[in-house]
């Protein structure tokens, strides 16, 4: 028997004899299709290759790919758990060849490795090949020794592949095992169907340019892609039909069923299968940077985690437990795939989290859904649906799961409807992956004249030739005073943003011509610099001298490496689950977006700030080297989720833990100070919440800091005087707002919890509405609320104030809920911030005893 890391291992080992480079898996997020949802085959990193954008830089390739199909237009999530070979996550062994050889080594070398080095018996094989591809077909009789009868001739375009109606396309072949006549499975020319067949390897032959509906044209360079699902081929060779009885799930499903109390191993139990697979899914997805949400990605993963919960929810878990099953896929699966060691903290807390907030809401909604079953006996209404998933956070999948059970649909058009009308009053929905979908020019001037040379890390000041001037989104041969345009060079010293940091400002000159550079951002790999030309002209292939903005630089540099201290500090407070998500680096501030669950508290504000100044004091010269990408994670470099890099890294380490280890290195193609002591100093001034499970941080440093603190301190002096002109006028007040604060007459206040959210709700009488503010501010200081919502009454008129606590605000908006309260008790308007809003209440007092009845309504639906 093979287990399945020696499978995947004798996979690789045998295409590397054969001269192929292996290559690692590409992350589950892809980096260069913007029409992707998640990488759902071997060929995706190597798609910009196959459609001739880039030149390969090998001729043959073998990768164990990771996959995800589940949303979009692969999606085998319906059919996890009820199929015996059906995954959210699998892997894809590939093998590539990038206009080198083709068919006949290709078809050599699947049936010599199944045959001889797996020996798998032959007469269990059989080959299905597209009807016009004769020449595959012969192929394959030459090596086999099959007759017609063993090679079936397939019509339909299912052994036709193409990427879309016009680009590289070609014959596929592919190749089945025979498990029997214990299953069910018939052969025709519309191909092979039924569970007595499985695909093993598909073999796709890439010769054909397909230019309009009606013209095929032949590729100059024939590719070969191939793949072979490694829970397929594990369950062959390990003498199964059933991918669920291989290693790769049996330890996962015991685990399950011990921690389930379900019974033992039983890999027929369709709640053990689901969870997982699930759980295999979540962890890969989380260790590639994708995080549960409401859009996108991170609502197709909140998905497939919420289905295996509610799986476990149906085993009788009354606690956690994908947290508890996580380390045991990771322990396995890491020997393949690394960077889930690397986050298996963030995977651990992700998974916790989310099934912490599941089961508070999943009874509520599992009532609501059992309900309307008794009352529906064909169709639930999409209106039900669609409550179930904003306000429970079922998945729409979910709730169609288990009505599948019953026999039950959903009305999906009044479903839609109710989406459509969300949408409007929240976030557009995900439209790709945030790549750029670049524009045809920029591959035409990266074809014609390749990547831009860049020489900036060590000079300000170098020279350049014009390749490419582009004015209003078109190539043109000059450009002309107030002309704004961009300007392309083969080299240049200006840094074109990236990696979070910002692109470099500055002059590009001639003796008699100056462009003033407002902003360099990097495509593909060419360095666009974005300006006005404020003096003469600029024709294409002339020579110009080229001018960095040095002040600006160098703050741009010290915002760089102090991103890359906090980075390592906030790890060293917070726990190595953090990760970076998001980064701005500027000549004025830094922003850091960085996985946690919660909001920093003071202590650990103060711990993180003292630990980068303390790095900073140190004064230590920042070393930067060049290394593969194998040798650097060695090291322990960090590399971000998600990010693609090539096989050669930059490096950059600074700071001394101990005295010995270094604080942070991390892969960074940015720009550096020399010395941390160039970072001057550090400050947290401001901290947020992004999304559910994502933080955010702003800090300042060097003459920004110092400014800040100026500010800071002149703000206060002000204020001190102010009260001393006003020392008289502050006691009265402050005598009367303690008589009404203190009057019980004219406070009303409720505290509570709706849907594990606690809230705060206080009437204050005769309290001038400038006052409310401070008051709020008190409150949240001396009560650990949410939500807390202030209602002043003062001279017959209602003001409403409204606080949301930062880890809150991706759920509920306090200037959505200001304007519904205003709009309720019959005011107008409403503004402020996600956090802090105000809005007027109109006049009508009776009101606000309902008014705290429709608040508690409204975080009951949250």
């Amino acid at each position: 028997m093979f287990p399945s890391n020696l499978i995947r291992k004798k996979f690789l080992d045998y295409f590397k004899k054969n001269n192929h480079k292996v290559i690692h898996s590409s992350s589950l997020v892809p980096q260069n299709d913007p029409t992707l949802l998640f990488t759902n085959s071997g060929m995706v990193q190597f798609k910009n290759i196959l459609t001739g954008v880039e030149e390969a830089k090998v001729k043959r390739a073998t990768t164990s790919q990771k996959c995800v199909r589940a949303g979009g237009k692969h999606n085998d999530l319906d059919n996890v758990g009820h199929s015996f070979r059906h995954h959210t996550f699998f892997e894809m062994l590939g093998n590539f060849s990038f206009g080198d050889y083709f068919k006949e080594e290709a078809i050599y070398y699947a049936w010599n490795l199944l045959t001889k080095d797996f020996q798998i018996d032959k007469n269990k094989l059989l080959i299905s090949v597209f009807h016009d591809d004769n020449v595959s077909k012969e192929i394959w009789k030459k090596i086999t020794g099959f007759n017609d009868n063993k090679i079936v001739s397939v019509k339909t375009n299912d052994n036709f592949w193409s990427m879309g109606e016009t680009g590289p396309c070609g014959p596929c072949t592919e190749i089945f095992y025979d498990y029997g006549n214990n299953f069910k499975g018939k052969i025709s020319s519309k191909g092979i169907e039924g569970d007595k067949y499985v695909e093993i390897w598909n073999l796709v032959f890439m010769e054909f340019n397909q230019i309009n509906k009606n013209k095929r044209v032949n590729l100059p360079k024939k590719c070969v892609d191939t793949g072979m699902g490694l829970e397929r081929i594990s369950a062959l060779l390990q003498n199964t039909h059933d991918n669920y009885q291989t290693d790769i799930f049996n330890e996962i499903i015991n685990l399950i069923a011990k921690i389930s109390k379900s019974g033992n191993n039983n890999s027929d139990n369709l709640s053990h299968r689901i969870i997982a697979d699930h759980i295999r899914a979540s962890c890969h997805l989380i260790s590639d940077g994708v995080l549960p949400s409401n859009e996108g990605r991170g609502y197709v993963l909140r998905r497939i985690m919420r289905r295996g919960m509610r799986h476990a929810h149906m085993l009788g878990c009354e606690e956690e437990i994908f947290y508890k099953i996580a380390p045991l896929v990771i322990k396995e699966e890491s020997k393949a795939f690394n960077e889930l060691k690397m986050a298996e903290s963030l995977i651990i807390e992700t998974l916790k989290n989310e099934e912490i907030r599941f089961k508070e809401t999943i009874d509520k909604g599992l009532k609501i859904l059992n309900d309307e079953i008794k009352k529906t006996k064909k169709k639930l209404s999409g209106e039900t649906a669609f409550i179930l998933y904003d306000t429970y956070g079922f998945p729409l999948d979910l709730t169609q799961d288990i009505l599948k059970e019953k026999g039950i649909s959903v009305d999906l058009n009044n479903f839609e409807k109710k989406m459509q009308e969300q949408r409007k009053k929240a976030r557009l929905a995900w439209k790709g992956s945030g790549d750029t979908n670049t524009d045809k020019l920029w591959y035409k001037v990266f074809d014609n004249f390749g990547p831009t040379e860049f020489v900036g890390y060590d000079k300000l000041q170098t020279q350049g030739s014009i390749i490419q001037l582009v004015k209003d989104d078109k190539s043109v041969n000059e450009i002309s005073q107030s002309d704004k345009a961009i300007i392309v060079l083969n080299q240049t010293s200006f840094y074109g943003e990236s990696g979070g940091q910002i692109g470099d400002k500055g002059i590009i000159e001639t003796k008699n011509n100056k462009f003033k550079v407002f902003d360099t951002k990097k495509i593909l790999k060419i360095h666009l610099h974005y300006g006005e030309v404020i003096k003469g002209k600029f024709k294409n292939n002339e020579t110009v001298n080229l001018i960095v903005n040095k002040n600006t630089r160098n703050k741009i540099k010290a915002y760089h490496s102090a991103t890359h201290l906090l980075h390592s500090s906030l790890r060293e407070v917070l726990g190595k689950h953090v990760a970076q998500k998001g980064s701005l680096v500027s000549d004025d501030r830094l922003r850091f977006d960085f996985s946690h669950p919660s909001s920093l508290n003071d202590d650990e504000i103060i711990k993180v700030e003292k630990i980068v100044n303390k790095i900073i004091d140190q004064n230590d010269k920042i070393n930067i080297s060049v290394m593969s990408h194998k040798d650097a994670i060695k090291k322990g470099a960090i590399a971000l989720f998600g990010e693609k890099y090539d096989d050669e890294v930059r490096v950059v380490s600074m700071g001394k833990k101990n005295n010995t280890l270094i604080f942070s290195m991390e892969l960074c193609g940015g720009t550096h100070v020399n010395k941390t002591g160039e970072i001057k100093n550090f400050k947290i001034i401001k901290q947020s919440s992004v999304a559910s499970g994502i933080k955010r941080i702003e800090a300042l440093s060097q003459n920004d800091l110092l400014n800040y603190k100026k500010t800071i301190k002149e703000e206060k002096l002000l204020l001190e005087k102010n009260k001393e002109n006003k020392s008289i006028n502050e006691k009265q007040i402050n005598k009367e707002k303690n008589l009404t604060l203190n009057d019980p007459s004219k406070n009303i206040i409720k505290e509570g919890v709706e849907n594990s959210i606690k809230f705060y709700l206080r009437t204050i009488i005769d309290l001038p509405p400038n006052d409310l503010p401070q008051l709020l501010d008190e409150i949240k200081n001396e009560v650990n609320s949410e939500i807390i919502v202030l209602f002043g009454v003062h001279s017959n008129n209602i003001s409403i104030l409204v606080g949301v606590n930062n880890d809150y605000v991706s759920k509920v908006n306090a200037v959505d809920l200001a304007r519904k309260i205003s709009n309720f008790l019959g005011g107008k308007g409403g503004g402020g911030r996600p956090d802090f809003a105000r809005a007027g209440g109109g006049s009508d007092t009776k009101k606000l005893s309902e008014a705290y009845k429709f608040i508690e309504n409204i975080i009951k639906k949250l």
